[in-house]
């Protein structure tokens, strides 16, 4: 006979795959998980694109399978999504155009010419959201004027988790954590900024409808209901984005309690109960809730630098990773120094056109050298994205770490000494789609106490390596100021 302990499912819209975690009320058990892969399209230089149905497909199936592992209905289902897509879709809800990601560059004439000026640091300062490539601000004005006779055949500019959400009810909404990575949302004013839609050349009602995380959506159309295989009256919680969600399911929301997050992508985060917008432009604002602000920056060079030198430069299988970062992790590198910036770059350097670069190579280097110099370039992003977070938000006590990356313990330790600071890891699931159960429960008043005494794991820093790495930092970061003109 199946546990019938009531459970509800956090379903997170990643940049490579969708996942779908079930847990239970009454101590947090897993009632069900499942990961379903996509792949992004690369079809010009500078173009990141996925197929939104492929997702779409993702989601549903990863709903079925953990409502059928668990042997009932959820109490509820919330979701955490990626930020920055885009697509175009007709009055019918079909899309014109492939889903664009964050990683997509293809927008950076638009982002630079409106940088700098006043226009674009005033939109910078109501939106939270730097002008860069990744938003969807300049990506809508690099599709107004490079395709014209497509955009004005647009009903609506979904991202990809709004697409779903039409699929799934029938109407687009935007969450206001979603909405505030756009670089389209007031971020004081909770609606679409006025000045960023002329900007963009659209009307606010070709946007979803915003509304915060703990709105609860309507009823499932009847025929998605039947392929889920639940009652069209089951609770949902729109959620928020990936990043914001992760601070909520790291317990990380008290001053000074940062999260590093390592994915496909990377970030530091902190929670404040005001926007804190940076002088130099290098950190984003996004809104969780109406009192609760996540301040921070992304990497857009994580676990995707690493697949890109297995599977695309040594054409080894994938399977080859792992084994060649345990490898790696044992390896001392040298003088050999990574510049990571294979997809150019977000916090806080905001350059798109910044590449990858290998310094210091050396005769007796091998392919697990190349790995450990990328591992430490990656953390050097997110210690130069602390730095910034730092002097803007005030000084970080504590860090949580979340993602793909913490399967491996490693890489955590190396974290630590480099940033010098004690890494803690939960021993739980998903940040990000915890994050979305934990609002759910919070929103519908059910209970889960029982999750809060998970125990943690302590990573913490050694001293002498943390002081040699603060030297091959400075040198990381006077690489970086010596090449990117050239």
């Amino acid at each position: 006979m199946s546990d019938q302990t009531p459970y509800i499912i956090g379903a997170d819209i990643g940049t490579s795959s969708a996942k779908t975690i079930g847990l239970r009320l009454q101590n947090g058990a897993v009632a069900g998980v499942f990961q379903q892969a996509y792949a992004t399209r690369y079809p010009q230089p500078g173009y990141a694109e996925q197929d939104p149905l492929l997702l779409l497909d993702a989601v549903k199936k990863g709903i079925r399978e953990v409502v059928s592992r668990a042997g009932h209905p959820p109490a509820a289902i919330s979701f955490s999504s990626a930020m920055h897509s885009i697509m175009a879709a007709d009055g019918d809800g079909q899309a014109l155009t492939p889903l664009i990601l964050w990683a997509d560059n293809r927008s950076e004439p638009q982002a630079l010419a409106l940088r700098d000026t006043e226009a674009g640091k005033r939109l910078y300062r109501q939106t939270g959201t730097p002008v860069h490539a990744m938003s969807p601000l300049c990506k809508l004005r690099w599709l107004r004027e490079q395709q014209p006779a497509l955009f004005a055949r647009a009903a609506i500019f979904p991202g990809i988790k709004e697409y779903i959400i039409h699929h799934f009810f029938g109407r687009y909404y935007s969450d206001h954590s979603i909405a505030s990575a756009t670089g389209l949302f007031d971020i004081a004013g909770l609606q679409w900024s006025r000045e960023a839609l002329d900007y963009a050349g659209i009307t606010a009602a070709q946007l979803p409808e915003p509304v915060p995380a703990t709105f609860r959506l309507p009823p499932l159309l009847p025929a998605v209901a039947a392929e889920l295989g639940i009652p069209a009256d089951t609770p949902f919680i729109i959620g928020g984005s990936d990043g914001c969600l992760a601070q909520l399911g790291s317990h990380a929301l008290d001053p000074g309690h940062a999260t590093v997050t390592i994915g496909t992508s990377g970030a530091v985060r902190m929670a404040s109960s005001r926007p804190q917008t940076d002088a130099h432009g290098r950190l984003f604002t996004y809104l969780l809730t109406d009192d609760v602000y996540i301040t921070g920056g992304a990497t857009n060079n994580g676990g995707a630098l690493l697949q890109w030198l297995v599977r695309d430069f040594l054409r080894m299988p994938l399977t080859a990773l792992q084994p060649l970062v345990d490898e790696a992790l044992q390896t001392d590198t040298g003088p050999l120094l990574c510049l990571p910036y294979l997809l150019g770059e977000r916090a806080p350097i905001w350059n798109s056109h910044a590449t990858a670069a290998f310094v210091g190579i050396q005769p007796g280097h091998t392919a697990a050298h190349f790995m450990r110099a990328m591992l430490e370039g990656i953390c050097f992003a997110l210690l130069s994205i602390r730095q910034a977070l730092t002097e803007t938000a005030g000084p970080v006590r504590r860090i949580s770490v979340s993602g793909g990356f913490t399967a491996t313990p490693g890489w955590i330790q190396l974290l630590a000494d480099v940033f010098g600071q004690e890494m803690t890891l939960d021993q739980q699931n998903d940040a990000s789609a915890m994050g979305a159960i934990i609002l759910a429960a919070n929103v519908l008043q059910l209970p889960f106490g029982a999750w809060e005494g998970t125990p943690a794991m302590i990573f913490s820093p050694d001293k002498e390596k943390y002081e040699g790495y603060q030297q091959k930092y400075g040198r990381f970061l006077r690489l970086y100021e010596a090449v990117k003109e050239i």
